[in-house]
């Protein structure tokens, strides 16, 4: 966590997939990451932007809550997510590591 109630988010993002995905364990650069499959392609910063939408969707929040941190131009980033509920936390691990148990 970066501050009181924002996530730090370690994200594998894999473009020009066949279809959008996001869940799966990626140990990379910043750790255990959540790997986000994007249609996007790896261009002009669009498979980022898809990346950080599909990230935001699927934990729930509003896209302008979620902001890239690093890596804007690697498949390894870092997107904080601001005002996290514990509940996104929770979700976050499920998605990344799979149910608990």
């Amino acid at each position: 966590m970066a501050g009181d109630d924002t996530l730090t988010v370690a994200v594998r993002v894999k473009p020009g997939a066949s279809r959008a995905r996001v869940g799966g364990r990626f140990d990379g650069p910043h750790g255990p990451a959540l790997v986000i499959a994007v249609n996007a392609p790896a261009v002009d910063g669009r498979a980022t932007e898809a990346a950080r939408r599909a990230l935001a969707q699927a934990l729930g929040v509003r896209p302008a809550v979620v902001s890239l941190r690093a890596g804007a131009a690697s498949r390894d980033k870092l997107f904080l997510v601001a005002r996290a509920e514990p509940a996104v936390v929770a979700l976050l691990s499920r998605l990344r590591d799979g149910p608990a148990g």
